[in-house]
Parts: C-alpha cells; structure tokens; sequence
C-alpha cells in the first residue's frame, strides 16, 4: 500500500517523499521578475521543512503574461544566472524544484505591463476593450514563450516544469468556453480549445529533451455557469496521457468562481469536507494513468494518508498550509499528526500586496512580529 513517507521517482527524479508545495505568488520576485534572496530563502525553509518537491512561484513567460506585482519571471535569458542560484539552493536543502511556467492571459496587469492583456476572445469591461483576442502571431509568439521558457528552466538546473493550465490563467481561459468565443482551430469543441496547450506541451518538451520533467496543473472543473467541466478535463487529460505527459496537478475555480475559487476561504467543518476535489480525483483514476497531484484543501495527514492510500492521488500538494508552517511535513514525519494551523482565511496575501511577501499573519501574531 502507498504510503505518504515513501521514497518515489518521477521520471528521473527521486522524491523523499509524496510531499509537494503547490505554486503560489509569494510578491517576493525583484522588479523584472528576478529571483530575490528573500525568494530563494522561502523556497529554502520549505526543503528543510521536509517537502520533497517544490513548484516554484508562477513565473510568466512574456512581459505582456505578468499578473501581478513582484511576480517571478522567466523570460529572458539574463534570467537563467539568477535562477540556478535558487535551483542549487534548494537542491543543496534536499529537494527537487520545479518551475511553473504562467501567462496571466486576460487577467494580465495592464497597469504593470504597460501593455493591452491577450487572451482566446477579446474581453469588453466596462464600454471598453480591456482584452484583446489573439491573433495567429500571437498564438505563435506565446508558444515560443513557453517553449524558450522550459528551455530556461533546464538551462537553470531545474529538475522539471509545470504548465500553468488552471485558475483562468491563459491557458485555462483557452480551455474554457466561457472565456474561448473563437470560430478558428483553437476554438470550438474542447479537442480545439485544448489545440494551444498540446503545442505548447510538445514545443515545451522538444526545447527541454525527454528526460525533462514535464508536468501540466489543469482545473478539474470551472465551477462557472458555461465555464470548463469534469467532462471536458477528463479528455483533455486523456489527450495529455497521448502526449507522454509526466504528471498532472488538479487544482479547480478560478477568480469569478465565487466561493469555488481556488484558494476556498474557511476551514472543512470535518475531514470528510477536506478535499475539494476528491471526486474529479476519483473519475480521474478511474481514466488515466497519468501521475496524480491532488491539491485543494487538505489539511490533516489522515485525510492526505488516505487519498494516498486508496490510489485517489500519487502526491499531496499543499500550499497555504506550507505559509503557516513551512515545517509541516517534517512535523507530521516526527510523529505529531495535529492538522496544519491553516485557517484558510486568504490573509497571508495581504503582506505581499503590501510589498513583504506572502506570510501567514495569524502565526505573525503568534511570533510577536
């Protein structure tokens, strides 16, 4: 049987364990997306916290994809110096460190990129254009984006990529017909929304060779009226198992989700109410083969142990639980089995719009600080 401590290997990568920090925006990242001492310190104390894999923050792949302040970047090649100093010091902390390749898309910060947002359709808010639909260079530019991207990230020392496909990010927005309205290939039936992310899986592998790490976090579901569904991320994950994917992160919601956004505000009133999305998890096992990450919600080890135990996840990803106590893991290992001290209250990012980066500020209060 499966168990949380076990020693596995992803690829060529062997992982301590069936931990993984799941991608966030930290607000830590220097103006033009550079790595920070302080960055590469939070990522640090995660490793030594006993997490044996971590996803970096979401990292944009072209000015124009950035989603907010102080986010980390990939995109140019002066980048790539900056990046193996983070990489090496998390491998020399213990863990493998993936980076999240991102394109904000529609929900790109115009007032920070200087620059109009691109997306599948354009996008009228307010009597005005704040979203422009991509035209046949764009879709090429972006792909090369990507693609130079993971090109990057392997230049760098990093031991694999994710391709951010949730959330409502750009490559979610394509997927989803609430937000994809195009009458050419990259729109239409779900096998032509997901036309965008297949090339990009395969330039992105083509770039960074076949013993590259090379992992997709797609939404289970939207969770919005005419938005993507169960249906359809079971055969677009079906379309990634044809493209020779290496593991998926299942993740659901996006930012008009309401109360099914992704990062849920409160606590599950029992276990049983603890993972969102374990029974996409289920219908998912039932399909593919694929290596499943499973985050959203989990916040006890007997709720992690079990969706491991039954075959529901090959991994747990957490993210903000890892804000409260980047210990956690290595406290659950030591024998303390106390749920994570998460409140899942979404304040820890209130430090990092204000310029400090992402903190939890109930153990703040506890610390003094």
């Amino acid at each position: 049987m499966a168990t949380l401590f076990e020693t596995t290997r992803l690829k060529h990568i062997e992982l301590s364990n069936r931990f993984v920090r799941s991608a966030t925006w930290e607000g830590l990242a220097a103006p033009g997306g550079y790595p920070t001492e302080k960055l590469t310190k939070l990522l640090v104390e995660l490793a030594l916290g006993g997490v044996a894999t971590i996803i970096t923050s979401h990292a944009y792949v072209s000015e124009e994809g950035q989603a907010g302040p102080s986010q980390l970047g990939i995109y140019r090649d002066d980048q790539v110096g900056p990046l193996r100093e983070m990489a090496e010091a998390v491998h020399a902390a213990g863990a493998k460190i993936i980076a999240q390749l991102s394109h904000a898309g529609c929900m790109a910060a115009a007032q920070l990129t200087g620059r109009k947002a691109i997306g599948p359709s354009a996008l009228v808010q307010d009597g005005r254009e704040s979203c422009g639909e991509m035209t046949a260079d764009d879709i090429r530019r972006v792909t090369g984006a990507f693609t130079q991207a993971a090109r990057r990230a392997k230049e760098a020392g990093f031991d694999g990529v994710q391709i951010h496909t949730a959330h409502g990010y750009l490559l979610s927005q394509f997927l989803s017909p609430l937000w994809n309205k195009r009458q050419d290939a990259y729109g239409g039936p779900v096998e032509q929304r997901a036309r965008l992310l297949l090339e990009v899986v395969r330039a992105a592998r083509q770039a960074a060779g076949e013993a590259f790490v090379l992992m997709v976090k797609i939404n289970c579901q939207d969770f919005t009226e005419g938005g993507f569904t169960l249906d359809d991320m079971l055969l677009v994950s079906g379309m990634l198992e044809g493209a020779a994917i290496d593991a998926i992160e299942m993740s659901g919601g996006t930012v008009v989700s309401g109360d099914y956004m992704p990062s849920r505000k409160g606590k599950a009133a029992c276990v049983e109410g603890e993972a969102y999305y374990t029974d996409a998890a289920r219908r998912y096992k039932e399909r593919i083969r694929v290596p499943l990450i499973l985050v959203g919600g989990i916040r006890s080890h007997a709720v992690a142990e079990g969706l491991v135990a039954e075959g529901l996840a090959d991994y747990i990803a957490l993210c903000r639980p890892l804000i409260a106590e980047p210990h956690l893991v290595n406290r659950w290992k030591s024998g303390d089995r106390e749920p994570a001290a998460c409140k899942s209250d979404n304040l820890c990012f209130k430090p990092a719009f204000e310029g400090r980066g992402i903190a939890c500020v109930t153990m703040e209060k506890q610390r003094g600080h």
